[in-house]
Parts: structure tokens; sequence; C-alpha cells
């Protein structure tokens, strides 16, 4: 199982960089599948590039980072 402390902290290594271009991304769930939910805020929300950003950004860091992590997803709130 996917534990959330370190998906949370990967994605505060991640977070700078969004940040820099006005965006951030908050941790919303970690399912028993190992699918991370991320709510994109600020610049990142809405974007177009932000499916982008998920697929080959953040996914792709916490697949190397957490072992277990499966899928990354925009959540539905």
């Amino acid at each position: 199982m996917v534990e959330r402390s370190d998906v949370a902290a990967v994605l505060d290594l991640i977070r700078p960089s969004l940040q820099a271009d006005g965006g951030d991304v908050k941790l919303v769930d970690v399912d028993e599948n190992g699918v991370v939910s991320v709510e994109l805020q600020g610049a990142c929300k809405g974007c177009p590039m932000s499916q982008m950003t998920l697929a080959n950004g953040v996914e792709r860091i916490l697949k190397e980072r957490v072992p277990g992590v499966t899928k990354v997803v925009p959540a539905d709130l």
C-alpha cells in the first residue's frame, strides 16, 4: 500500500517548480490501488497544459520515487 506521507513528501519536491510558474498542487487522496488524486491550483488550474503537467511531470516523478503509485489523476472536486 502506498503511504500518503511518502506521496506528500515527493509532492513537496515538485511544488517549487509549479510555484515558479504561478501554480501549485494539492494532494487529495491515495487509494488502495496506488491511484493518487491531486488538485492543480493557481495558474495550473485550467491551464491547457495541465494534463501534460500531470502525466509527464507529477505522475512520472511519483512513479519513480514512490513504489506502488500506479496513476495520478485530477481530483473531482
